[in-house]
Order: structure tokens, then sequence, then C-alpha cells
């Protein structure tokens, strides 16, 4: 019987393969054995994973992996849920995350989040990308136009939307609204930006779109994006991470996970023998 062809590594751009890729700027991320619980039901299991700056890290793995749990765990977003708990740490930069003197929402500021489902405000266009700024105040509103602007510039929608900034965010399309999302996480300057299934209820289109826009921030943030789609890990990220029952199995360049996984288990998922 012959095997399942491998998945192709897109040649369209070098990879960096060292891991010190993103040393010396802010955006690195380290979970040094670091657990997490929705009650009772342990939903990972002393993950130890290092996700260099400037990079995109994709996360993969069949559904109930882990792999949400630990990206939303990122940015403490998973405390929220009644119940839970965690052992081990995650540090940004050096500083453990959940530590006491943390101010969450401030993390979150540091660390944004794009969600599955996009989810724009009832609001303008521009009063989306604003809010965040707005809320934590001490900008004027020249300074707020100028942060609107080069957010909607840094989403890939600028061009789109500018003659049109004071209309209903809810008549933009699927695709807008999603990078209309990702503006308004940009617009409070994180040094890390977290995606979760980004693109995997847009037309191919849109979803280049959103690739495409994942290879120009790299340049300026760290990058971790959830992904059922093999084929958008392979092209988009630097480094991938396979998780599987809620543990770490394997983590390394993606040119080399897609081509020789050292670990069995994630040849299997890559090559579609179970997952």
């Amino acid at each position: 019987m012959t095997a399942p062809p491998r998945i192709a590594v897109s040649p369209r751009r070098p990879l960096d393969t060292s891991r010190a890729a993103g040393e010396g700027h802010p955006g690195t991320i380290a979970a040094s054995k670091f657990s997490f619980w929705y009650g009772k039901k342990q939903a990972l299991h002393e993950i130890d994973l290092v996700i260099p700056a400037r990079c995109v890290t994709a996360l993969i793995g069949p559904s109930g992996c882990g792999k949400s749990t630990f990206l939303r765990s990122i940015n403490r977003l998973n405390e929220i849920i009644p119940g839970t708990h965690h052992a081990g740490e995650i540090a940004l930069d050096g500083e453990n995350i959940y530590a006491s003197r943390m101010d969450a929402t401030a993390l979150r500021q540091r660390i944004g989040m794009v969600f599955q489902r996009w989810n724009p405000f009832p609001k303008s266009i521009y009063e989306n990308v604003a809010y965040g700024p707005r809320i934590n105040g001490g900008r004027s509103r020249a300074e707020l136009d100028e942060l609107v602007e080069s957010s909607l510039r840094r989403a890939a929608l600028w061009d789109e939307v500018k003659d049109r900034l004071r209309q209903s965010a809810l008549g933009l399309s699927g695709g807008q609204q999603q990078r209309l999302c990702i503006a308004r996480a940009l617009a409070n300057e994180p040094e890390v930006l977290l995606l979760d299934e980004p693109a995997s209820a847009l037309d191919p289109i849109a979803t280049q779109k959103i690739e495409e826009l994942l290879y120009e921030l790299k340049r300026e943030l760290t990058v971790v994006i959830v992904t059922h789609n093999l084929q958008q890990a392979a092209r988009v990220s630097d480094y991938t991470a396979f998780f599987f029952m809620g543990r770490l199995v394997e983590v390394d360049a993606t040119e080399r996970m897609f081509t020789s996984p050292r670990e069995e288990r994630t040849d299997a998922y890559i090559t579609g023998r179970f997952g």
C-alpha cells in the first residue's frame, strides 16, 4: 500500500531555521512544565516550548489535543473560565505571566488575540480600531486618527475602508471583518499576536490575504497560530509544534517537521494516517 504523499512546504520564501531568529526582540514566549485543568480534567501536561520572537509558530494536532487551550493560556484568557487552574509557568520576555504582580489586562494589551469567528463590535470601523487605545486613555484625537490608519494599513485593510471609516463594521465582508479584528488587536501595539483558526470560515481568496498578512506582521511581532489546515501551517509558519492528547510531541522548523519529523506520531498525523 502506497503511503500518503507528504505536504509540500512552499518554496516562496526562505525559512530561518535558527532558534535564535528573534533574539534581541521583545515577544519571546517560553512555557516550562505548563499544565492546565478544566475542573478535574487535565487538558495540558507539562508543556515545555519556546516560541521565538519575530517568527510565525503554528500549533497543529487533532481536535481536542490542547493546542487552543495552550494558545489561550498565553494571554491568560482561560483563567476567566470558572474551575480552571494551572501548574508550571509561561514567560513573556523572561517574566512569568502568571506571577501575582502581572496585571492580566495589561498583559492582554501586549498579547493580542484573534478568534476563529470574526467578532467586530457593532460600531463603526473607526471605533472598532480605536476602542482599545481610547479606553486606555492618554491619546489625542489626532493621535487616534493616526493610530487607526496605521493599524488598518498594517492589517492590509486601509485602502478598502478609508472612505467609509464611519460606517458600521458589520457591513464588511467576512474576510474584511477578520482583518478588522486583526487591526483592532494591532492598535494596542502588542508584542505578540495569537490567532485561533483565523481563516477556517473564509473563502480561499480571503484566506490568502490573511496568510500574506501574517508573513508581513512577523517582521515586527511574534505570531502564534492554531490551525487544522496542514497546508496552511506549511505555507505560513517558520516553526511548527505538534500537540497530541494534551502533550507536546514535537517542535521543529516547519521545513524539517513536514519532511523529516523525528516522532512516528508526528509523521502519522502529517501524512494523514490519523487525526
